[in-house]
């Protein structure tokens, strides 16, 4: 053993035993892994099942070799975990055994800290105005505010006072629209500038796949420099960046950034782009009405339809003509009105930007029409090359996740992130640069005893399902075992419409029982939900995609986890369905290589969530008979917790029965 790996297999011990845990097998591999990869600078792909421990498997070797390290999650939750819990237990103990101070902090995108120059300032912008028309919205402000003048505070949004989104909006700014804390008369109290001051100088810097996501495609530094990336939550990495790079065009951003260039600089100009902003914004509602009645036109566009393709060349020449405006008139002296014009700017060039991409629409690009929020999307078709590029050649990256394997490779994974995977890198590699062929994978296993602490039942009887949400035979089997499991059930479905349909019929079948059904509605935060499904340990909480991942509720209150089919994408999904028809286009298969690995991956994110812990037990019922009559089942089945399996429904009925029985002594 070297002494590297000896000094982290001590510092280990140390931290675990500050947390009063004991060592575990799986922790101590990926640990001696991340050294490796981080004294031979090579990637490192770790999938640790749950239970693992393995945030401070990669914490600690970061720390005992010295190295900045920059950690980015997918999750809220990942990050407080990281920062308010495991941080805070293990640095202390940690300090002493290396005889130096260990520093560590959180950076967020500049959006996500309260805005001093907005908040203190007399100009009423379009979001302020919207805030001083709606009564309600005023306790909210007076809330903000009086949080943000107390000393010592974040100003981060995840720490504040909960507030209507619009308030937020009215005392926040995005990073295009800040003046700069050199220029802002608020420079040196700004909070997102002094977290970002204390990320510069820290060891460990935690932040989010977004962040990482926009400063690698845009190549323009936002984070602190570092010596190694560990991403978390790594199977959510591709579909974070390409969210972090799609542009948008909604008639409520140019109208927004039309009011701003009207209210700062009345003329010829913004008349102009108001002009182009109102024509945009009613060629959208049009546009919007045609396609209600054609199902068709949801999904993937070819080209730019014509009906707005007009408008969208008249917002960019009016954009165009005000930035370029602003870019030449320099004579500005006083501190607020240089931030008014930063955000006026910054407002005015994002849409130049972006129109002027739609209009280019060049290969590799996928576009759609969104008709709830009257939306026009533009997504790269892969950002696996940029991410290679611009993230895999600067410094070694450990990618790690309970799920990362796929069948059981890693491959697919792999190939997503950027790494390369049985073929040569072309370019030649600068001094000092990562091969992203070099990249070591691993799979240290779970700490948990899955067969013999949960079951997988799989339905043979019931119907395929169709395109019309969940079937009564399902919704019906569903009421049964929620019945024989006492509530305890998280009900995980592929869509909204699987969502209401279950909330509508286990209300009338559950009404009897003293189960309390808590129902996901668009838009709610999850962390809320699951706090009160953990506490009423016999509720039962039915939603959609976003509490397939990162939910954890150990005990008692989850003993069930019902998902009502397999998640494949949907067929007018147009990022996954253009990845899909380019695999088929090249000779593969779009079903093998696209939508198979995503549902396998959903599927082992959201049978992970019932066993949480050593002492867990429970079922996982897939109400989705296609998982034993098909083929491709067997890939499914291979990227899951390896469960005890059955289609007997007595066997499973009764199993839930004696587990919430033994409950309730």
């Amino acid at each position: 053993m070297s002494d590297m790996s000896a000094q982290v297999r001590r510092a280990l011990d140390v931290a675990v035993e500050a947390i009063g845990g004991s060592a575990r097998d799986g922790q101590i591999e990926m640990a001696e892994a991340v050294a490796n990869a981080l004294t031979n600078r090579h990637h490192l792909m770790v999938q640790a099942g749950t239970g693992t421990g393995k945030s401070l498997a990669y914490l600690i070797p970061g720390i005992v070799h010295g190295r900045k390290v920059l950690v980015a999650t997918a999750t809220i939750a990942l990050q407080r975990q990281l920062v308010d819990r495991d941080l805070p237990a293990v640095v202390p103990a940690l300090e002493k055994e290396l005889g130096r101070e260990i520093s560590y902090a959180i950076y967020k995108g500049v959006g996500n800290y309260v805005c001093l120059q907005k908040m203190n300032s007399e100009d009423v912008d379009p979001d302020t105005e919207l805030v001083m028309e709606v009564s309600s919205l005023e306790k909210d402000a007076k809330r903000l505010i009086a949080w943000a003048k107390t000393p010592g505070v974040s100003g981060d949004r995840d720490d504040a006072p909960e507030v209507d989104r619009r308030v937020w909006l009215a005392n926040s700014t995005s990073g295009r629209e800040c003046v700069g804390a050199d220029v802002c008369a608020f420079g040196s109290q700004c909070f997102a500038a002094n977290a970002k001051a204390k990320a510069q100088t820290a060891d460990i810097v935690v932040t989010n796949h977004t962040l990482l996501a926009i400063e690698i495609v845009d190549s323009h530094p936002i984070l602190p420099e570092r010596d190694c990336v560990i991403l978390d939550e790594a199977h959510e990495f591709m579909d974070r960046a390409t969210q972090a790079v799609t542009d948008e065009l909604t008639s409520n951003r140019v109208l927004r950034a039309a009011a701003m260039a009207r209210k700062f600089m009345p003329g010829k100009l913004s008349d102009a782009f108001h002009k182009a902003a109102n024509d945009f914004h009613e060629s959208m509602v049009d546009y919007g009405e045609d396609v209600k009645g054609d199902p068709t036109a949801l999904g993937r566009l070819e080209e730019i339809p014509q009906s707005l393709e007009f408008s969208i060349r008249k917002v960019m020449e009016a954009a165009k003509g005000i930035t370029q405006f602003l870019a030449a008139d320099d004579e500005i002296i006083d501190t607020d009105a240089l931030a008014e014009r930063a955000r006026v700017k910054g407002a005015v060039t994002e849409i130049a930007t972006t129109a002027t991409t739609l209009l280019k629409m060049g290969d590799g690009l996928v576009l759609w029409y969104e008709p709830t929020f009257s939306t026009l999307y533009l997504a790269p078709l892969s950002v696996s090359e940029v991410l290679r590029e611009n993230l895999l050649t600067k410094t070694p990256v450990i990618a790690t996740s309970a799920t990362l394997t796929v069948g059981k490779g890693f491959d697919s994974m792999a190939k997503s992130i950027g790494f390369l995977v049985n073929e040569e890198i072309n370019a030649e590699l600068k001094d000092g640069e990562v091969d992203p062929a070099n990249v070591q994978m691993l799979d240290v296993g779970s700490p948990f005893d899955f067969a013999n602490q949960g079951v997988l039942y799989m339905p043979k009887h019931l119907p395929e399902p169709g395109r019309d949400g969940p079937s009564h035979d399902v919704l019906t089997e569903l009421g049964e075992l929620i019945d024989a499991a006492g509530g305890r059930t998280l009900a995980l479905f592929s869509s909204w419409r699987g969502v209401e349909a279950a909330d509508l019929h286990l209300r009338k079948v559950l009404a009897e029982l003293p189960i309390k059904i808590i129902t996901q509605k668009r838009g709610d935060a999850v962390g809320p939900l699951v706090e009160r499904f953990a506490k009423d340990e016999t509720s039962i909480l039915i939603g959609t995609m976003s509490l397939w991942q990162g939910v954890d509720v150990p005990g008692n209150s989850c003993i069930l986890v019902a998902i009502d089919r397999i998640p494949f994408p949907r067929p007018d999904e147009p990022v996954m369905s253009a990845r899909a028809s380019q695999a088929d286009a090249a000779g593969g298969s779009g079903f093998m290589q696209v939508s198979l690995p995503r549902a396998a991956l959903l599927l082992a994110q959201g049978t992970g969530r019932l066993i949480r812990s050593v002492d867990d037990r429970g079922v996982v019922a897939i109400l989705d008979s296609r998982i034993v009559t098909k083929r491709y089942g067997s890939v499914l089945l291979n990227s899951m917790p390896p469960l005890w399996r059955t289609s007997d429904k007595a066997v499973v009925v009764d199993s839930l029965r004696r587990l919430s029985e033994s409950m309730k002594q």
